[in-house]
């Protein structure tokens, strides 16, 4: 069993930054030019790798709070946060967001065209800051070994 493992954060500290540059350009682009479309599908895509970043993040944080490195790899990206709101890692509010980051993120890749989008768009400020907390998670791991 792996306990103590040095997270590296500076991928998904990368792709938060992205994710904030593309989201204020989105923002502030014309409203039906084509780089308003760039700019949504960069929110949209780096959405995606942060989210699946996220997951694999907290799942090895977990690993120090069970027995069995095995019961943590078993488990799903709903059941990750919700592990890792019982361990105390998320409060019940985030956890219930990142569930509702997922929801959303399955709608987008059974969905085309820019209306299917726009759900995540209006949560991205959120989304930004629960993701910087995520890097916060990981420093606070790293600090405790």
């Amino acid at each position: 069993m792996i306990k103590n493992e040095f997270l590296d954060k500076i991928f998904l500290e990368k792709c938060i930054k992205a994710l904030e540059m593309a989201y204020q350009l989105y923002k502030y682009s014309d409203i039906d030019s084509v780089e308003k479309d760039i700019y949504r599908s960069a929110c949209i895509k780096e959405f995606e790798i942060i989210l699946e970043q996220s997951s694999k993040t907290i799942k090895k944080v977990l690993k120090n709070f069970v027995v069995s490195n095995s019961e943590i790899d078993r488990l799903y990206f709903k059941d990750v946060f919700r592990k890792a709101a019982q361990f105390d890692l998320l409060d019940l509010e985030e956890t219930q967001r990142w569930l509702e980051y997922r929801d959303n993120r399955n709608l987008t890749a059974h969905e085309y065209g820019s209306g299917f989008a726009e759900n995540i768009i209006v949560m991205l400020e959120q989304f930004i800051i629960d993701a910087k907390k995520i890097v916060q998670l990981i420093e606070t791991h790293n600090n405790a070994n």
